[in-house]
């Protein structure tokens, strides 16, 4: 409800009018962005959930559209979870998984689920760096923390290159004194 997919879905329909190639990665199991994009998800073959759990490429995973080249997600990757914990380097799936179509995009966005789980930890891992919707309002500021300190985590231990691209102040209201 902060905006992170209405963020993900314009920044990547933006970089794409400017012209350069673009993927986004829908990695959320509501699959907002995949049907802000036009794609009816019970007709692809191919999902961010396949990718991860049964082992189709990303490649088989891209479906075009007008406004960027978009890997669906599907209601069946909220299972994702659970099933990568006994797999081996499961939080570098997703990571090993983009890296075979990263060189044909100038830009690759990834859509993360409402929590900080296996999905979001995969997306961290696959990510050179992030933008962080956060809405204005106090509660949303302590989420940041812990968003932030698994950030920490996640650069110390498994992708020491991921950089903070900065926060993005969503759902303003001048009203609030926070805002």
């Amino acid at each position: 409800g902060v905006g992170k997919t209405t963020t993900c879905v314009n920044l990547a329909a933006a970089v794409k009018a400017a012209g350069k190639r673009v993927l986004l990665c829908d990695f959320d199991p509501q699959a907002n962005a995949t049907s802000g994009f036009g794609i009816d998800k019970r007709k692809v073959k191919h999902t961010s959930y396949s990718m991860l759990i049964e082992e189709a490429t990303a490649s088989q995973a891209i479906v075009k559209t007008e406004y960027a080249d978009v890997i669906p997600s599907s209601a069946d990757l909220a299972g994702a979870g659970v099933e990568l914990i006994g797999m081996d380097h499961r939080e570098r799936k997703l990571r090993k998984l983009l890296g075979a179509v990263r060189e044909d995009y100038d830009a690759i966005f990834i859509d993360c689920p409402p929590s900080l789980e296996m999905l979001t930890v995969n997306a961290l891992c696959a990510a050179g760096s992030l933008l962080v919707p956060v809405q204005c309002e106090y509660y949303a500021l302590e989420g940041l923390s812990d968003l932030l300190a698994t950030v920490r985590l996640v650069k110390r231990k498994m992708n020491p290159g991921l950089a903070l691209e900065g926060v993005l102040l969503t759902m303003f209201d001048s009203r609030t004194n926070l805002s």
